[in-house]
């Protein structure tokens, strides 16, 4: 077992690694602090604001139909992941185009819908 302390967003962990077989690779002396991206929950493009799945789950239902005007912080439409049902909220205020239908099956940063 080898440990090693990570630093992640400036926070440090302390983490032990197995060593399964194989020759053993070569490990930095010097500390490397690394950061992880910021989540984002939508992106704005060209062509709108996309909102995107923030995990894996099943879109259990569509809160407003599709085309219509939506306010920012609005549901619109309900994700369910670990037998949770999750409120996904408009970014910002819009005509809403949905990317999925009821009953579909999501990975994380899927696009659900864009709001123009």
């Amino acid at each position: 077992m080898r440990n090693f302390v990570v630093t992640v967003n400036g926070k440090q962990y302390e983490v032990g690694v197995e060593e399964v077989g194989g020759a053993p690779q070569d490990v930095p002396s010097q500390a490397v602090a690394y950061s992880a991206p910021a989540p984002s929950a939508a992106s704005s493009t060209g062509n709108g604001t996309k909102v995107l799945s923030p995990f894996p789950g099943l879109i259990k239902s569509l809160a407003v139909e599709n085309g219509a005007m939506v306010k920012k912080d609005q549901p619109i439409l309900v994700l369910e992941a670990m037998k949770m049902d999750n409120d996904i909220t408009a970014p910002c205020d819009g005509t809403v185009t949905f990317q999925v239908n009821k009953g579909a099956n999501v990975e994380s940063d899927a696009v659900l819908a864009v709001i123009s």
